[in-house]
């Protein structure tokens, strides 16, 4: 089943990065939903690395903003969520609850370079469903790589295997101070067909 125009515009053609806010709140219950959502979709042998927090507070923020580059610090600071887009090294640990019905963990297990590399790419992808599933509940969204990985993770995930990659700061969107849709490359540009 394909989805409409509508729906495909919601997630695509006319979402834009949201770098201003509108001031209302979001849930417990909305983040929830969207987290629920994004865990559907697929990752390597079900690997689910991605580890989120999703800053809210001002307590929350007080302690995210030290860590933002000066072109994404208010952006960070007035958007009612930041979520903190992570990857645990030792997700293999819960292979054997997510993916039963093969011993995934030995494939991992001593392994560090392909850990590294499997919680890295699938984490990545854990953050762009979270992204998506976000719009389809009606939030807005601003992906920043902006911000000192050392720094988040020293304040976030100290002495744990868990690493920061991105940051995704969500809400309702002011629309009002977009800027243009920036272009995009041409199918000839980016695409082969072999």
């Amino acid at each position: 089943m394909q989805l409409d125009d509508r729906s495909l515009n919601i997630l695509f053609r006319e979402a834009h990065t949201h770098s201003n806010w509108l001031d209302k709140p979001i849930s417990d219950a909305l983040l929830q939903q969207v987290y629920d959502l994004m865990k559907w979709a697929p990752t390597s042998a079900n690997s689910s690395p991605a580890r989120i927090v999703f800053v809210r507070s001002a307590a929350g923020k007080q302690r995210l903003l030290p860590a933002m580059s000066p072109g994404n610090l208010e952006k960070t600071r007035t958007a009612p969520v930041t979520a903190i887009i992570a990857h645990d090294l030792e997700f293999y640990e819960k292979l054997p609850t997510l993916f039963p019905h093969a011993d995934a963990r030995s494939w991992f297990a001593g392994n560090q370079s392909l850990i590294e590399t499997t919680a890295f790419r699938n984490g990545t992808l854990q953050g762009a469903y979270l992204l998506l599933a976000a719009r389809s509940l009606g939030l807005d969204a601003g992906p920043m790589s902006g911000f000192d990985n050392e720094k988040v993770d020293r304040e976030f995930f100290p002495d744990s295997n868990v690493k920061s990659n991105f940051l995704i700061n969500l809400g309702y969107g002011d629309s009002s101070k977009l800027f243009p849709r920036s272009p995009r490359l041409r199918f000839e540009e980016a695409v082969q067909i072999l």
